[in-house]
């Protein structure tokens, strides 16, 4: 049997999952968590094969806390269920070692696929992230001005199209004010926007968030 437990902010998203998996004859439930706090005892008190998470969990505010527990759990495979933007952090996410990336999109069933291609010590890309990286290497220009972009840029990034100040992400990430000037900075630069309002539009309008 494969264990798994959720890790999201909504009961409903929850609760769906746990009635699409009841009597599932390969699959079983055995928890679920409302805050990134709550993951470590999880792991370690229960043999979770699994773990079904949210990147937008309640508490997580950078992928580092997303690689740690990766890194602190290795026998436990980490599985991105969300609504946040795939292109922005699809791939991301797989590069620190997530196994799978499911965009909440997407039919439950896909759900399933990607917890038994995982337990086989596979990984599991969505569609959409599967398009993302065509896309990514077809075209040039434009189209391929989110390749340039680090993982934390693109963090900052997506707290400024989410109308952050400066202060606010600064306390977010736990990082200075003044190097979130500095990413925003090379944010304006590498999108060849001059001011804050572009940057979100382009970001919008390339699809990076």
């Amino acid at each position: 049997m494969i264990n798994i437990s959720i890790a999201d902010n909504h009961p409903v998203v929850i609760q769906g999952i746990k009635c699409y998996f009841k009597n599932h004859p390969k699959i079983s439930i055995n928890d679920t968590i409302f805050h990134l706090k709550d993951i470590e005892g999880c792991l370690q008190e229960k043999n979770i094969h699994v773990l079904i998470m949210d990147i937008e969990l309640e508490g997580l505010y950078s992928l580092n806390s997303l690689k740690k527990i990766i890194v602190d759990n290795p026998s436990t495979k980490i599985l991105i269920y969300t609504n946040a933007s795939e292109k922005l952090f699809g791939n991301s996410s797989l590069k620190i070692g997530a196994a799978g990336f499911v965009s909440k999109s997407e039919p439950l069933h896909n759900i399933e696929n990607a917890i038994l291609k995982i337990n086989e010590g596979k990984t599991f890309f969505s569609e959409s992230v599967h398009k993302a990286v065509l896309s990514a290497i077809r075209y040039n220009g434009d189209n391929r001005l989110h390749k340039k972009l680090s993982l934390r840029e693109k963090e900052v990034l997506g707290f400024l199209v989410n109308g952050k100040k400066n202060n606010e992400i600064s306390e977010l990430l736990n990082l200075n004010e003044k190097t979130i000037s500095t990413y925003k900075l090379r944010l304006l630069n590498k999108l060849n926007v001059t001011n804050l309002i572009d940057l979100v539009n382009k970001a919008k309008t390339l699809e990076i968030v």
